[in-house]
């Protein structure tokens, strides 16, 4: 027996894979769908072939986000380098 999801779940399941920057196998699994499911929801979710103005602007925000992330990641790791560094100069 097939397990029915509300439209408000099929929204959201395709809200992720399209802004969440997993893959689609990873946001099926996650959510405990099919990926020829989660396919086919995110299919009929874009009649046009595009992806709606909000979500466009949801993914640029997650990909600015993202690189931010990774330039503080960088500065951070220099900065622990540089603290044991003169932390072993001062001794």
């Amino acid at each position: 027996m097939a397990h029915r999801h509300t439209d408000e779940f099929r929204r959201d399941a395709v809200r992720i894979a399209l802004t969440s920057g997993l893959t689609r196998k990873q946001v099926a699994s996650d959510l405990g769908v099919g990926f020829s499911t989660l396919a086919k929801w995110i299919q009929k979710s874009k009649p046009d072939g595009l992806p709606p103005s909000a979500d466009i602007d949801l993914a640029k925000e997650v990909e600015r986000l993202r690189k931010a992330n990774r330039l503080l990641t960088e500065e951070r790791d220099i900065l622990k380098k540089a603290t044991v560094f003169f932390a072993n100069q001062s001794k």
